[in-house]
């Protein structure tokens, strides 16, 4: 653990305040809180501190301002405050990240969760910042080494890529993001794990991710049994982590787990807040909350010394439906979609990565002619595997009957195999396989530049 510098004191010692504005509770339910006396001293979006005579702090967020009163929801149940209770305001909500939090554990405040001492940085951030302008960003840059062959191959990722990785439950999504948290060529990695199990977080940082992946992470998490300001500020507040690093100069990978969460967090938030709700039970400000956070990440600024942050946004698909709203939403403003399929997890096939549904929009550019011929073959054969496979598994179709059919069975099960390949390697080594699998001659994997970044982090 990196030791805190003095400035890592001064500014803990800096974010200390002594006089605050001060209202009064009037009115309060289970859901939120009224609060006189603060209309023309606070913001929407503010964090304030009940002051309960019972002795208990509760903080919350300003929801609504009104002529006389502004209403407050509560970041855990009000139990125990009172009319007249006080209400002291804290400002708008910050995060303050430092070089010393990579291998740490931190709560959507940035308050440690792994019983050691945390700093924070010289400078807090605020939780929602608006991305590079889009006509000054970078385009996407040069493929990244992933460690795992599907994604070195087939479904390429290259340096400020947004991918979603949509999944069920129970088919692997967490196994696999913690793959490319590990393998996945990056400075720094930063994870939110948003309404995560308490039981997971633990399992998820000492057996998924394991003390070589945590090396280079920065983990913010809300367990499921926070409230809904916690679980969606988590989301929040590692994407300014994040930035705090790009903008630093590293190759930041940011993972959000899972996007569906954070959407449904948002729902609760502004249902109490007193918007209507719409399809799904979701408000009409949900899709933007979405896409406003996923257009931070990305690509940097096109200026010296700043790096870029590559996405992976996981979304819970119920009976795996594409079409939900939360999915449909995040796949419009993604760069590609994995989606993990449980009929091939069930078979025993990790990562159950169900290629046909599955795309990469940095193909082709991220590819040399001959990968991409490759990869173009897979597809053809895994697709004519699968418009034929109920009369294969049914002993209907006759060898001979189709050329292309022939192959496909022949090469079906190398294909199926190297697609679950999750063993570290290169993208040469992993082209290698691929063209095994095919039967084919291998293709000379394409030598792209490194991307030059400040590691000042």
């Amino acid at each position: 653990m990196t030791a805190p510098r003095l400035e890592n004191l001064i500014a803990r010692i800096a974010a200390y305040k002594s006089v605050f504005p001060v209202g009064r509770v009037v009115a309060l339910n289970d859901q939120t809180i009224s609060v006189s006396g603060l209309t023309d001293l606070v913001s929407l979006g503010d964090r304030v501190r009940i002051r309960s005579r019972s002795g208990a702090d509760i903080d919350g967020d300003v929801l609504r301002i009104g002529a006389r009163e502004v209403d407050v929801m509560p970041s855990e149940p009000p139990a125990g405050l009172s009319m007249g209770d006080r209400v002291i305001v804290l400002g708008p909500s910050r995060i303050s990240p430092d070089v010393s939090w990579i291998g740490r554990i931190v709560d959507p405040d940035g308050m440690p969760l792994d019983g050691k001492p945390l700093f924070p940085g010289e400078q807090a951030l605020p939780l929602s910042r608006k991305p590079p302008a889009a006509a000054y960003r970078r385009p996407l840059g040069p493929r990244i080494e992933a460690g795992i062959a599907a994604f070195n191959t087939v479904l390429p990722v290259v340096y400020g890529q947004r991918i979603g990785l949509f999944a069920g439950s129970g088919v692997g999504k967490s196994t696999l993001l913690g793959l490319l948290g590990r393998n996945l060529d990056a400075d720094v990695v930063v994870i939110a794990l948003v309404g995560e199990r308490g039981r997971e977080l633990g399992h998820f940082v000492t057996q998924v991710l394991g003390a070589e992946g945590m090396r280079k992470t920065v983990v913010v998490a809300a367990t499921s049994d926070q409230s809904a300001l916690q679980r969606r500020r988590c989301a929040l507040s590692a994407m300014s982590v994040a930035e705090y690093f790009r903008d630093r100069g590293a190759h930041v990978l940011y993972i959000a787990d899972s996007i569906t969460r954070f959407a449904e967090a948002h729902r609760d938030i502004a249902l109490a807040a007193g918007e209507v709700a719409g399809p799904g039970g979701f408000p009409a400000s949900m899709p933007h909350q979405i896409m406003a956070l996923a257009e931070r990440a990305g690509p940097g600024p096109n200026v010296t010394g700043v790096g870029d942050i590559t996405a992976v946004f996981s979304v819970l698909v119920a009976g795996s439906d594409m079409e939900g709203l939360v999915a449909d939403t995040l796949r419009g403003v993604l760069d590609g979609h994995v989606v993990l399929d449980r009929k091939i997890a069930e078979r025993g096939r990790y990562p159950a990565i169900d290629l046909l549904r599955s795309v990469s929009r940095s193909l082709p550019d991220a590819a040399s002619e001959a990968e991409n011929a490759l990869i173009s073959e897979a597809r053809k054969l895994l697709g004519a595997y699968d418009k034929a496979e109920l009369m294969i598994q049914s002993g209907l179709y006759v060898a001979g009957a189709d050329s292309l059919t022939d192959r496909a069975v022949r090469c079906w099960a190398a294909l199926d195999g190297f697609l679950g390949r999750s063993r570290p390697e290169t993208v040469t080594d992993s082209f290698a396989a691929l063209a095994a699998a095919l039967e084919m001659p291998r293709a000379e994997a394409t030598q792209t530049p490194e991307m030059t970044v400040s590691h000042d982090a």
